[in-house]
């Protein structure tokens, strides 16, 4: 079996545990009442995404530069599954953050990350275009928690059920001496 490379591996993690820090960061932060805390809150949550943005990037580049290994033993329906659905979460790891960056620009709220680089802002300051770009970022939001317990519990099936030793591949497991 093959495995991904160290760098890859550790750009899979740190975004994995980041993204889902940022969501429940989000989930907690929407509906709280408007206080200095709740705007630290939402400062926060934007210069998580804008990191998120960036790692996905690199991430994005790092997988277009250097094949991952290959699915061994799975059927062609599985592949086409797991590519898709990765396809997918890179997708989301763009567009969400960007989203979240044209719903800010659009409510009059710049970002500047970590109060120190002010980010331009490319949509108009429109109270309705923001209302309907905070929709799109909550649903791509929820899609992407929904596909990610889809391939977390993809990752546990293959591991557990088809004990085809799957998560070594991305660090979660040992990997058997070569």
């Amino acid at each position: 079996m093959r495995y991904y490379d160290d760098f890859a591996i550790a750009l899979h993690w740190v975004l994995a545990l980041v993204l889902v820090g940022c969501f429940c960061l989000g989930l907690y932060m929407s509906d709280l009442p408007m206080s200095p805390w709740r705007l630290r809150l939402f400062n926060w949550h934007k210069w998580v995404g804008i990191t998120i943005l960036s790692a996905s990037f690199v991430r994005l580049l790092w997988r277009l530069t250097h094949r991952p290994p290959a699915e061994v033993g799975m059927p062609a329906w599985q592949r086409w599954m797991a590519r898709s659905a990765h396809g997918l979460l890179y997708l989301l790891s763009l567009s969400i953050p960007i989203a979240g960056w044209a719903y800010s620009s659009a409510a009059g709220f710049p970002i500047v990350f970590f109060g120190v680089l002010a980010l331009p802002d490319f949509v108009p300051v429109d109270k309705a275009l923001a209302e309907a770009i905070k929709l799109w970022h909550r649903g791509l939001a929820w899609t992407m928690a929904l596909l990610v317990l889809a391939h977390v519990a993809a990752a546990l099936k293959h591991q557990f059920i088809d004990r085809d030793n799957l998560l070594s591949r991305m660090g979660f497991a040992p990997r058997p001496k070569e």
